[in-house]
C-alpha cells in the first residue's frame, strides 16, 4: 500500500512496528515486495510499506520518526539530500556523496546511511583487478552519480568522465576531491572517444527505461566499442535494456540495476535487522514481479 503523510497519521501503522520507503512518486518502488518479504523470510514482526510524501509534510514526518513504532526508512527521489539536516548523525559515505537513503532508529536517535556507494560496488568486487588505474565513463550528472563517483574512487578508478547534455552546465561532482582523481566532462557527440579507452560504461540516467526502452545512451557510439568492456545499467526495468543487449551482442561483461538495488537494499535490511536479504529467493521474486508488469 502507498500511504499519503495524512493517511499514515490515520492508519494502524501508529501502533505497528514498521518500516517505510520515502519519495515522490513511490508508487513504482519495488522495496515494500523486497523488504516485506525479508522480514517475513526472518520470522520479524513488522510492517513495511512506501509513503508518498510532499514537501510541506516533512516536518510533520520528521515527528514522526520519533514515534516509538517507527524503525528506519528508506529515502529515495526527491529527498535524498534534504533529510541529512533532520538527523542526529550520518556515515561517512552520507557525508561524501551528500545524500542519505536510510535512517535507523537508535533508541531516540536517528542515524542516517548511504548505502548505495556499497549497492553499487558489491557487483565490481569480482572485477576489481581490472578496475584499478582504470577510466570510467559516466552517462548522467545527476543524484546517482553522486554515489557512483564516491564508489568508483573507493575501488581504485584513476578517472571518471561524465557525460552530460550540457557538460559546461553540469553540476561538478564533488570538487573538493578533484585532486584525488582525474574529472573530465564532455558531450553525448564526444563519449565515444572517451569509452574507447574505458574499462567500465555505467549509465545513471533513466534511457532506456520502461516504457522508452528503445532508447539507450550508447546510441551515438559504434557498438564495437563495448566489446571487452563492463557495461553497468542502474536501470532495472527492463532487466535488459537496450545498452545491456548492445553490450552483450558484442561480448561485454553486463550488470543489471536489480544487482545494485537488491545489495542497496541488503545493506540497510542489515543495518535496521542485522541480518541479510535472501539474496536468490529475492532476485527470483523482483524478476519476476518485472515480468509481470
Amino acid at each position: 500500500m502507498v500511504y499519503t503523510f495524512s493517511e499514515l497519521r490515520q492508519s494502524d501503522l501508529k501502533h505497528i512496528p514498521h518500516y517505510l520507503v520515502v519519495g515522490n512518486p513511490v508508487s513504482h518502488s519495488l522495496s515494500p515486495l523486497m523488504h516485506q518479504f525479508g522480514l517475513d523470510y526472518h520470522g520479524i514482526e513488522a510492517k513495511y510499506h512506501a509513503l508518498e510524501l510532499k514537501q510541506q509534510d516533512i516536518t510533520g514526518f520528521i515527528a514522526w520518526m520519533n514515534r516509538e513504532q517507527f524503525l528506519g526508512c528508506n529515502i529515495t527521489i526527491p529527498f535524498k539530500e534534504l533529510f541529512s539536516g533532520f538527523l542526529d548523525e550520518t556515515d561517512q559515505t552520507a557525508e561524501e556523496t551528500g545524500a542519505v537513503n536510510t535512517i535507523v532508529k537508535s533508541g531516540s536517535m536517528l542515524r542516517g546511511f548511504n548505502t548505495d556507494v556499497d549497492g553499487f560496488l558489491k557487483p565490481l568486487y569480482a572485477h576489481e583487478d581490472n578496475l584499478h588505474g582504470s577510466r570510467a565513463v559516466v552517462f548522467g550528472t545527476g543524484g546517482a552519480s553522486k554515489a557512483v563517483f564516491t564508489a568508483l574512487r573507493r575501488i581504485g578508478v584513476y578517472e571518471v568522465v561524465f557525460v552530460s547534455r550540457n557538460p559546461g552546465l553540469s553540476s561538478r561532482i564533488n570538487p573538493d576531491l578533484d585532486g584525488e582523481i582525474k574529472l573530465l566532462y564532455c558531450g553525448y557527440d564526444q563519449a565515444e572517444a572517451y569509452a574507447e579507452d574505458a574499462a567500465l560504461i555505467i549509465n545513471t540516467t533513466p534511457l532506456g527505461m520502461t516504457p522508452n526502452t528503445e532508447s539507450s545512451p550508447v546510441d551515438r557510439m559504434n557498438s564495437e566499442i563495448l566489446s571487452g568492456k563492463i557495461c553497468y545499467d542502474l536501470v532495472y526495468n527492463p532487466l535488459e535494456t537496450r545498452f545491456l543487449s548492445l553490450a552483450k551482442s558484442q561480448g561485454a561483461v553486463v550488470i543489471n540495476g536489480l544487482e545494485m538495488f537488491i545489495s542497496q537494499g541488503d545493506e540497510a535490511f542489515h543495518l535496521w535487522t542485522g541480518k541479510n536479504l535472501p539474496y536468490n529467493l529475492i532476485y527470483d521474486l523482483l524478476t519476476n514481479q518485472l515480468g509481470n508488469t
